[in-house]
């Protein structure tokens, strides 16, 4: 028995260990790319270090609805997206006040309101109960988009930041990055790759821990899963906010749950339709009222002040401990 619970114990430990040094390697990596290429940040943080970090729930995800297990994508997603808006956005607010940029308030935050309502119709109006092949390639399409959108405005975004450079001054060379654009490359791919795999021996060893403890496996699954999926998410964007890179630290979550909710369930809705409990209901209710929080605080602030952190960090706690009665 004691065996079982310091293996468990040590593994977590070694996994937040390469969760934290590797966020710090992948926010320092990429930086240096956006500033190399000239991409602003804020794109970087929805883009690359977004769809990185939301690797874990990706594997979930796919891995689940081709063993069978599609009901748990659904979940998985639900809970992640919970965690990353709540408790990430709310700790990171807490270190640093996070600016919302004006192209985050225009377009992606009621981009990701406007998908959690839309996923709540699928789920519980248009098909009740489950997510069909249809609602799954509308997701996929909408992803296609989306990248596509994202494209345009970095190529804008580049070119705006080449004429503020040149009229400055225009006598000065391009600015150059502290390191050469491949070891960039190398510091973001080897800190991805300790966000992941931190990632994924802190969720398999709680999940161990959590049931030596006698936890239903749906419990389990709510919790721990999503929490633990999400842990990339939460170091990467601290370590950008004590880093002061808040584009990257708000463009971390928001892409991630943009991500989440049209690549991993659009994928997943493909390969096995997945069912959606009733229950359900209100934890996508409580998904949608985030999202519409987080419209308010940045159309109404422009940006997540420290009370509003606490804030978002008490409604999770609430929220947990509802599910936790609940099951």
């Amino acid at each position: 028995m004691f065996t079982d619970i310091v293996l468990p114990i040590l593994g977590m430990t070694l996994g937040l260990a390469l969760l934290i040094k590797g966020a710090d390697f992948f926010v320092d990596g990429s930086k240096g790319i956006a500033t190399a290429l000239r991409i602003p940040p804020l794109i970087i943080g929805l883009t690359l270090v977004s769809m990185g970090t939301s690797a874990p729930e990706a594997s979930v995800g796919i891995i689940g609805s081709l063993n069978g297990m599609n009901d748990l994508a659904v979940g998985n997603v639900v809970g992640s997206n919970l965690f990353n808006t709540l408790p990430i956005l709310g700790i990171s607010a807490l270190v640093a006040e996070l600016t919302v940029s004006n192209d985050m308030r225009k377009y992606d935050i009621p981009i990701t309101a406007g998908l959690y309502l839309l996923l709540l119709l699928f789920a519980f109006v248009i098909t009740p109960y489950t997510l069909d092949i249809a609602e799954g390639i509308v997701l996929l399409a909408l992803f296609a988009l989306y990248t596509a959108f994202l494209i345009i405005r970095s190529k804008r975004g580049g070119k705006q930041s080449e004429v503020c450079t040149q009229e400055q001054s225009p006598a000065l060379p391009s600015p150059k990055t502290d390191r050469p654009l491949w070891l960039n490359i190398v510091f973001a791919v080897s800190g991805l790759a300790g966000v992941i795999g931190g990632g994924t021996l802190v969720v398999d060893n709680a999940s161990v821990i959590a049931k030596t403890f006698g936890m239903s496996e749906m419990l389990v699954g709510l919790t721990v899963v999503a929490i633990g999926t999400s842990l990339p998410e939460l170091v990467t964007s601290i370590v950008a906010s004590v880093k002061k890179e808040t584009d990257i630290a708000v463009g971390n979550v928001i892409g991630s749950n943009i991500f989440n909710i049209l690549f991993i369930l659009g994928t997943s809705s493909v390969i096995s339709p997945p069912a959606v409990g009733a229950d359900m209901f209100a934890d996508m209710l409580v998904l949608l009222g985030s999202g519409i929080i987080l419209l308010a605080c940045a159309l109404f602030s422009k940006k997540i002040r420290r009370w509003q952190g606490a804030l978002l960090i008490l409604l999770y706690a609430a929220y947990f401990s509802y599910i936790i009665i609940r099951n």
